[in-house]
């Protein structure tokens, strides 16, 4: 109330009163009206659409239709009595329900006995029931006989934003009309129109942020327009309206996304600063970044995205100009960072965070080398390729058959093989280090488990009789070695290998032992380690890895043996 006098909002002002104005949704007007021109009107009719986009609206206009005094025509007159008590909600003959608040057995019932009766000054009994899917199974039930065979003075209207929710029974009685998201040029020409009514100022830009807020929904658009309204008064500027629902410039946008492909990291981060200083939500930005960044890509992979991309002409030329030195695939590349990122902030602690992360991630990717070069440069390397000399092993694979079997590089005379470094001699005091070594593979072969404990014991003392084995002190090792059962174990094996009664001793000894010869666990580890370094510096040193650095601006990272 102001000044005495009740203030209508923009939604119920221009609420459509005829087909004709129902702005997004000509396949359900140019259907029903041509129904209604060659006497096909259906008994129950199924309104299924996202809310705002016109349902309950067709429906009123529906009934005007049929009722109206001058007759059933494509077009209500809304002169008539019947077409004002509609347009009014006073028809005793139009029932309007709301199926969440009269959604039980009885509400339905009591509605099936109304219907019975002739209409008091109309054609047609019409039943609009608004959000059917909130009626009760039972409800449902109720209903079903009647909505099979009504009478003929009666018409049903259903509305609901949930069709998946009805039951088949009810769908399959129903002409369904599937209404959709009313489009973004067609809101912003239903703003301007309106603008133009109420005597408001108002830019392009400014319409477009409050059409996208809607959502496709008019009736939400509407009401975003009339919230601005009553912040700005007749005369609305843009950055009013940013702030005022909370939205994202276009503008910063395209700023932000050009400071990324340009790798201009201050500009990215000042932007993010930006978003945050006017209290915009982190996620919500970073999905309008997603949005940003699929229009491009759409725009560069296809011819008329005009027809894919709810946008104005104006912003499609600005994407236009902003997508013409950029690949689909740096695009690409970006977007699924984002894409990351967004999942990733559902349970954030630091959304800004996350979202500097991406931003500073795409713009410091580094540039994808085209396929055709690198094919190139493939083909330059396979020539130098073919003269220089092969990898040293690769040249002894094919003469070597058990390192061919193992696909293990063979000895050569600047590399000792592994089996040399196994059998090298230990003092003479202590025995030949290549006993040792058999012994345990014996063992290996007989009992895994026992032969598991040796490789990791120096034979400290190796003779006829008698070894002793070291374990290193405080190893789990040396507890396994020391229990009796273990040492008897060993004994029976150790005599089964030599022929002689041996006996077994375990002490421990410290780390660097230097009377002790290495373990075989610790013999391998170093070989290992051996071949890993000769084999990085051969590598390193081959003219064709030299070749393949120098064409692809590459340096090894690691090598490995296979």
């Amino acid at each position: 109330m102001s000044n005495g006098t009740y203030y209508e909002v923009l939604a119920r002002k221009y609420r459509p009163q005829n087909f004709s104005e129902l702005a997004g949704q000509e396949h359900v007007s140019r259907t029903l009206q041509n129904a209604i021109d060659s006497g096909r009107v259906a008994h129950a009719f199924l309104f299924t659409g996202a809310r705002g986009v016109g349902k309950t609206s067709t429906a009123r206009i529906m009934a005007k239709t049929l009722n109206c005094e001058r007759g059933i025509t494509h077009e209500p007159c809304n002169i008539c009595p019947q077409c004002i008590e509609i347009t009014k909600g006073t028809s005793t003959d139009v029932f309007e329900i709301d199926g969440a608040s009269n959604n039980g057995v009885d509400d339905v019932r009591d509605l099936r006995d109304n219907i019975k009766y002739l209409p008091s000054h109309s054609r047609y009994r019409i039943i609009i029931i608004d959000e059917v899917h909130m009626l009760s199974t039972n409800a449902f039930n109720a209903l079903l006989k009647t909505l099979e065979e009504p009478p003929e003075h009666v018409k049903f209207i259903f509305a609901t934003t949930e069709p998946h929710k009805l039951p088949v029974t009810i769908l399959s009685r129903c002409q369904r009309f599937d209404f959709k998201r009313v489009t973004l040029p067609k809101i912003i020409a239903r703003l301007r129109e309106i603008a133009g009514k109420e005597s408001v100022t108002i830019s392009d830009t400014s319409l477009a942020l409050i059409a996208r807020k809607g959502d496709g929904s008019m009736r939400d658009s509407l009401t975003a327009f009339d919230q601005v309204l009553a912040f700005c008064g007749n005369s609305v500027s843009d950055e009013d309206v940013a702030t005022l629902l909370g939205a994202i410039d276009r503008r910063l946008l395209a700023e932000i996304s050009a400071a990324v492909f340009a790798g201009d990291t201050q500009t990215v981060l000042a932007g993010v600063k930006q978003v945050d200083l006017v209290g915009y939500n982190m996620r919500q930005f970073c999905q309008e970044l997603i949005e940003h960044f699929r229009n491009l890509l759409v725009i560069r992979s296809v011819k008329k995205p005009e027809e894919i991309l709810d946008l104005t002409a104006a912003e499609l030329e600005e994407l236009h100009k902003q997508s013409l030195h950029i690949s689909t695939l740096d695009i690409q590349r970006r977007l699924t960072l984002f894409i990351k990122a967004e999942s990733e902030m559902a349970y954030a602690s630091f959304p800004r965070l996350i979202v500097e992360m991406a931003l500073l991630k795409a713009a410091l990717l580094a540039p994808l080398v085209p396929i055709q070069e690198l094919i190139e440069k493939i083909k330059s390397l396979e020539t130098a390729a073919v003269h220089t000399p092969s990898l040293p092993w690769e040249a002894a694979r094919g003469t070597s058959a058990p390192a061919a079997q193992q696909g293990e590089p063979p000895a050569s005379s600047a590399r000792p093989s592994h089996t040399a470094h196994t059998t090298a001699a230990v003092p003479a005091q202590t025995g030949g280090h290549t006993d040792w070594g058999r012994f345990v593979a014996f063992v290996n072969d007989q009992e895994r488990l026992i032969g598991s404990v040796l490789e990791h014991g120096s034979p400290v003392k190796q003779e006829t009789g008698l070894i002793e084995i070291g374990f290193p002190a405080g190893s789990y090792y040396l507890t396994a070695a020391q229990e009796a059962e273990f040492i008897a174990d060993v004994q029976v094996l150790a005599r089964t290998f030599t022929g002689v009664e041996t006996v077994i001793r375990v002490k421990a000894i410290e780390t660097g032992f230097a009377d002790a010869p290495l373990s075989l666990a610790e013999k391998k580890k170093n070989d290992a380690e051996q071949l890993q370094e000769e084999l990085k510096r051969e590598v390193e040193n081959h003219p064709v890895v030299k070749e393949a650095e120098r064409v692809f601006g590459s340096t090894i990272t690691d090598v490995r043996h296979y």
